[in-house]
């Protein structure tokens, strides 16, 4: 790769998963005029998300990212918006709680619209058509007209986007997030779940601190921290016409900056050596995130943290492990010993969701849940075991009561599969679901503060 950087010189390598634009033209005029549009997000914030994130690399911070494994048009609507962020903060409480450390929240939100996908085409009944690549690109109906990309739906997906952060700050900083609200944040459904007692005794818990700390003269209006939290977006950075368009250079610091989202992260197909992606990412300030499957060597590992991150630079680079419960020990431990070797500062993340996506006997894709609990426990214990710590968390999920992934306290069947399978691409955690997760993490959490705890008393 060229050492010299600009916003479009990811066009000089090799750029695969881009939609195939049937009118240059068009799509050029498209990303021309989207120069023009606002940042959704602000240098500031993308260097505040670093320095949070720098916090997880010392082991100091967990990071849970979460949210729609596709985000669409049919389902914008703010309920949704509401009840995602709701259960990412009964999950970040609970972590919180068991773990002592502050959880860093990130959403898959406001931008998470395009898809890479297997192949260009699929076929159905015989009819061939062009695969749908996210609303971003392509509507997911099954017609010919349907599936023509059309680059203005961009301009769609930016003003959705807009609105979704607008609400989702509105949220963070406007009281919803207010801890003496924790007892409320229960959905309706999840009141039903055998893990609602549980979040319901933490609940409980946090109330009593908060009114011993009141009777101190720490309440909300003396500590702003106790009615609101900070919250990210991110998304995967594959549409990069559209990422170009949304580049802006600090004007106080002359960094270019990606302002479609907080954080962005290159993709286990887009991730190889000559990516236009890893070209892309490289030169914007942004935190970025790369997927890790069981194809990447270590030392090809090693050679894409310099090139993403080469100074070295702590809250800059989080790797996403996605193994599949059968593939974690076969592949994580080299690659940890590698980046340990190296003094490498990254942030170790588990994306338990895309190794272990099956199709059940109903025809549905889905992700059985107790894969998805093997393979966190598994990466956590590889991590235990090479004395590096596994920071975060990055999953599929949703607020709302959906039957997409089998299995779980509420014991999602594959028959069920049917009754709310809403999805437009992969199969998400229901709220149940993520919160039940969010337990388990919070047992291994308590776990290695427990070791962290142990060291120091032994030094």
């Amino acid at each position: 790769m060229s050492r010299k950087w600009t916003p479009d010189s990811w066009r000089k390598a090799e750029a695969r998963q881009l939609p195939l634009w049937p009118d240059a033209a068009k799509a050029t005029a498209v990303e021309t005029e989207m120069r023009s549009f606002p940042p959704l997000v602000f240098a500031g914030e993308a260097r505040d998300l670093k320095a949070r994130l720098a916090d997880v690399v010392h082991g100091k911070a967990f990071l849970l990212q979460g949210g729609d494994c596709a985000e669409s048009f049919a389902e914008f609507h703010p309920n949704n918006i509401r009840d995602t962020f709701r259960v990412l903060l009964q999950m970040a409480v609970t972590l919180t709680f068991a773990s002592h450390m502050p959880v860093v929240k990130v959403g898959r939100m406001a931008g998470q619209f395009a898809k890479p996908r297997s192949a260009d085409t699929e076929e159905v009944g015989g009819v061939s058509l062009p695969s749908y690549r996210g609303d971003i690109v392509n509507d997911i109906a099954f017609d010919e007209a349907s599936r023509i990309p059309d680059p203005e739906r961009q301009k769609r997906a930016y003003m959705q986007a807009a609105s979704t952060l607008n609400l989702l700050r509105a949220f963070a900083h406007g009281g919803y997030a207010n801890l003496h609200q924790v007892n409320k944040w229960n959905l309706d459904f999840v009141a039903r779940s055998p893990w609602a007692e549980r979040y319901a005794e933490v609940a409980g818990r946090i109330g009593e601190a908060l009114a011993f700390m009141e009777a101190c003269g720490i309440s909300p209006d003396t500590v702003p921290q106790l009615k609101g939290t900070e919250f990210y977006t991110s998304h995967e950075a594959l549409l990069l016409g559209y990422e170009e368009a949304m580049t802006r250079q600090d004007s106080l610091t002359g960094d270019w900056v990606d302002t479609s989202a907080h954080m962005l992260w290159i993709g286990d197909r887009t991730r190889f050596e000559g990516s236009a992606h890893v070209e892309f990412l490289r030169g914007v300030l942004n935190p970025i995130g790369l997927k890790c499957g069981p194809s990447i060597k270590p030392d090809e590992l090693l050679r894409l943290i310099d090139q993403l991150n080469p100074t070295n630079e702590a809250g800059r680079l989080t790797l996403i492990s996605r193994f599949g419960a059968d593939k974690v020990e076969a592949h994580l431990p080299a690659l940890v010993r590698a980046v340990q070797r190296e003094g490498r500062n990254v942030i170790w993340s588990c994306d338990p969701m895309h190794g272990n996506t099956v199709k059940a006997g109903s025809g549905y894709k889905t992700r059985p849940f107790e894969r998805i609990l093997a393979e966190v426990r598994q990466v956590f214990a590889v991590h235990r075991a090479e004395g590096s710590y596994a920071g975060g968390i990055h999953v599929e999920m949703t607020g709302q009561n959906v039957t997409e992934c089998t299995g779980g306290a509420v014991a999602v069947t594959d028959e069920a599969l049917a009754d709310r399978y809403h999805t437009h691409c992969d199969p998400r955690l229901n709220a149940s679901q993520a919160l039940e997760l969010a337990f388990l993490l919070a047992e291994e959490l308590a776990a290695v503060r427990k070791g962290q705890i142990q060291a120091a008393a032994a030094a």
